[in-house]
C-alpha cells in the first residue's frame, strides 16, 4: 500500500464514525504486520481512548494474521522435516508476536553444551539419558507448575527457560528438543493425560525385548516425574489396568505435528479457565489448521 494511502487511512482511525471505521479496518487488515510501527506511532499521537482500543485491535489482528501463517507453514512441511523447536516457537508468538526465536536459540545452545560435555561415544542410550535428566532435573531444576499448573504461562517455550516450570505437555516438548539437540532418538509418545518420551533404537530394541514385543521403542521416559525411565511391560500394565486400548495408540511414538497441537489444546484449556475468551476463539482457529 502506498504510504498516502496507508497514512489516510490510519488517520481516518479517529472518525466517531462506525461505518467509517469498518471500512478502514477492512482495509488495513488485507495488510501484513509491516504496517504495525505506523499504528503504533498513531496510537502514541492520539489522545482519544476509543481510537487507541481500535488500534490495538486492528495491531492484534495483524499479529495473529503473522502467528496463524507462521503455524499453517509449519504444519505444512513434510512430515519427518518438521524442526519441534519451530513448530513450539510457532506456538509461543501467540502470546508473545514479537519473539526473537534466536534468544531461545542461545539458551537451547548453552544448555546443549553443558550436556554434551559430559556425553563420550562409549556411553549407552540409557546412560546418555540419565545424565540428561541429572542436567534438566536435578542441576536446573525444570519441573512441572504444580503451584499454579493451570496458568497459560505453562504453554510457551521463553516461560519454561525464564521460570523452569510448566506443563506436561510442554515439558515434554521440551524434553525432547533438548533430548535431539544431544542426539538422542526421542520421540513423543501420546499417553493418557501424561505425555511420555520414547527413545527409540530398532535393533537394540529387538535385542531387549525379543520376538514378544514389535516395537522400536528401547524404554520410555516421564519428564512429567523428573525423568523417570520406564519399560513397555510397565506401560502396558499400566494401559491395561485402565482400559486403554489399543496399546499402540498410546504406547508408539506420534508425530511432531500432533504434540503442537496438544500444547495447543492445553492452552484452550488454561484460557477456558482464565475466561479468555478472545483468546479461545484465536486458539480454536490455530487448532483448525489441524484438521485442514
Amino acid at each position: 500500500m502506498e504510504q498516502r494511502r496507508l497514512d489516510a487511512l490510519i488517520n481516518l482511525l479517529d472518525d466517531p464514525d462506525n461505518t467509517v471505521f469498518e471500512m478502514v479496518e477492512q482495509e488495513l487488515l488485507k495488510e501484513d504486520e509491516q504496517i504495525i510501527p505506523v499504528l503504533e506511532k498513531k496510537w502514541e499521537q492520539s489522545f482519544d481512548e476509543n481510537s487507541q482500543n481500535r488500534i490495538e485491535n486492528i495491531i492484534q489482528s495483524l499479529q495473529f494474521k503473522k502467528t496463524y501463517a507462521g503455524l499453517k507453514n509449519w504444519i505444512g512441511q513434510k512430515q519427518g522435516t518438521q524442526d519441534l523447536f519451530e513448530g513450539f516457537c510457532a506456538v509461543d508468538k501467540f502470546q508473545y508476536p514479537d519473539l526473537n526465536p534466536l534468544n531461545l536459540t542461545l539458551k537451547l545452545e548453552n544448555l546443549r553444551k553443558s550436556i554434551w560435555l559430559e556425553l563420550n561415544n562409549s556411553l549407552t542410550l540409557l546412560e546418555k539419558t540419565t545424565i540428561l535428566n541429572h542436567f534438566i532435573f536435578n542441576l536446573n531444576g525444570y519441573s512441572i507448575n504444580l503451584s499454579n499448573p493451570d496458568s497459560p504461562q505453562n504453554c510457551f517455550l521463553n516461560q519454561i527457560f525464564e521460570t523452569k516450570r510448566g506443563n506436561p505437555i510442554s515439558m515434554s516438548l521440551f524434553y525432547t528438543i533438548i533430548a535431539r539437540a544431544i542426539e538422542l532418538p526421542a520421540y513423543l509418545v501420546d499417553f493418557p493425560k501424561n505425555p511420555l518420551v520414547a527413545i527409540v533404537d530398532a535393533e537394540l530394541a529387538k535385542k531387549v525385548h525379543g520376538s514378544t514385543r514389535d516395537t522400536e521403542v528401547l524404554f520410555y521416559i516421564n519428564p512429567s516425574n523428573k525423568g523417570a525411565i520406564t519399560s513397555r511391560k510397565e506401560i502396558d500394565y499400566h494401559l491395561k489396568r485402565n482400559d486403554y486400548s489399543p496399546f499402540e495408540k498410546y504406547a508408539e511414538p506420534k508425530t511432531d505435528s500432533l504434540f503442537i497441537k496438544r500444547l495447543l489444546e492445553s492452552m484452550l484449556e488454561a484460557y477456558n479457565a482464565a475466561a479468555y475468551t478472545e483468546k479461545e476463539r484465536k486458539i480454536k482457529d490455530l487448532l483448525d489448521l489441524f484438521r485442514a
